[in-house]
């Protein structure tokens, strides 16, 4: 029987034991430990069927082998002093990070053939516990250093997680604090040609915030799955805030589409979180038309403009509260300053340096903060489209990015 095999076989709750047992009789392991990392990326936390007294056997994240696996995503085999090794593995799904798998192996077993196939294993586990993790609490249950409040869980619920990876692409997200809730809203939907995304402030603290974007989200994810483009997709959702809230408690968002093959955009900015672009290590705001938030007035028109990036730009979203000083989007504001403090950061890095920037500069963010990175590689073939779009209401261009 392969891992795959007996991975599909195993209960959601007995992953970890089934991998011991196929790794036992496949490659000798004397022992498997799957370590998941916090939802503050502070630490790597054991999965064990009886949760451990807090703070016992957790690894933080910037430190040790297990750490520098999980930041730099590649395998490390220490070789222990006696006749055994242990392998260090990333646990990664298109790009999410969900934590480290350490094997260990006897000596003559530790080789790079066995590191490469132990890392397809890695893959696998990633994909099993996503699907396990719809079926029991435990690897929730390990993640947390501390409890979540009730609008912190149901950000984590709603939110499609922290990255997502293709052959053009990078995404990846950041947010803080990351055991309550500011209520800010992200989503995003792949498709072979085309990357759709929100990005959205919160609208304030605690569940009623919570409650708002959970409204939201859900009413983009239904225009989007209808077919909708971006300006049904935010009407649908103006109409639902309004409908439900009467104006008064409107979502300040971004909807974007992005062609992965040209690097042609199309975005309706409904009062939303500030857009910025990277490239050639310059940073520098996205200017755009903003209209009025969703959910604000009853039947707004919204409608689209359209940019355009070159390969290997860098998009950065920076949703910062409502609270926050509206210097934050001036050029010579927080943002500008926390992006040029990550200039060269890997895409990966760079949200959560970010955040924690922002949080810490003079006149940045104090309230929550989610910022998401988006990394286009240029490698499609087609030409792009046209800028002008006869069908779009006139004045509404923006120049490409």
């Amino acid at each position: 029987m392969t891992v795959e095999s007996a991975l599909r076989g195993a209960a959601p709750h007995l992953l970890l034991d089934s991998l011991r047992t196929s790794l036992a009789r496949l490659y000798a392991a004397t022992s498997a430990d799957l370590l998941l990392i916090d939802y503050g990326f502070t630490s790597l936390r054991p999965v064990e069927p009886v949760r451990a007294p807090a703070g016992d056997r957790h690894v933080p994240v910037d430190a040790g082998p297990a750490g520098r696996v999980f930041r730099t995503q590649q395998p490390y085999l220490f070789r222990d002093v006696g006749p055994t090794a242990t392998v260090y593995l990333p646990v990664t799904v298109r790009g999410d990070r969900f934590g480290v798998l350490v094997v260990g192996l006897p000596e003559d077993r530790a080789t790079p053939d066995t590191t490469a196939s132990l890392g397809r294993v890695a893959e696998t586990l990633g994909h099993a516990l996503r699907v396990a993790d719809r079926h029991t609490d435990l690897y929730r249950t390990t993640r947390r250093t501390h409890a979540l409040t009730v609008a912190g869980e149901m950000q984590w619920d709603t939110l499609p997680g922290r990255a997502c990876s293709g052959p053009a692409f990078d995404l990846h997200a950041h947010w803080e604090p990351s055991y309550t809730s500011g209520g800010h809203l992200l989503d995003w939907s792949v498709t072979e040609d085309e990357i759709l995304l929100i990005v959205a402030d919160g609208a304030g603290p605690g569940t009623p915030a919570a409650l708002v974007s959970t409204l939201a989200l859900t009413a983009v994810r239904n225009a989007r799955r209808a077919g909708l483009d971006l300006v049904g997709q935010a009407s649908l959702t103006d109409q639902a805030l309004y409908g439900q809230y009467r104006g008064n408690s409107a979502l300040a968002a971004l909807l974007l589409r992005l062609d992965l093959a040209t690097g042609a955009i199309e975005v309706v900015d409904a009062g939303s979180p500030t857009l910025w672009r990277i490239r050639d290590t310059v940073a520098e705001r996205v200017e755009l038309d903003r209209q009025l938030p969703l959910g604000m007035f009853e039947d707004t028109v919204y409608a689209t403009q359209r940019l355009r990036l070159l390969p290997g730009d860098r998009l950065v979203f920076v949703a910062h509260g409502t609270s926050s000083p509206g210097e934050c989007g001036t050029p010579d504001g927080p943002v500008a300053r926390a992006l040029e403090h990550v200039r060269g950061v890997d895409g990966a890095d760079t949200p959560e340096a970010v955040v924690k920037a922002l949080r810490a500069s003079p006149g940045g963010a104090r309230d929550a903060v989610l910022v998401l990175c988006l990394d286009w590689h240029g490698q499609g073939t087609r030409s792009p489209d046209p800028v002008a779009d006869p069908d779009r209401t006139p004045g509404t261009d923006a120049p490409d990015v």
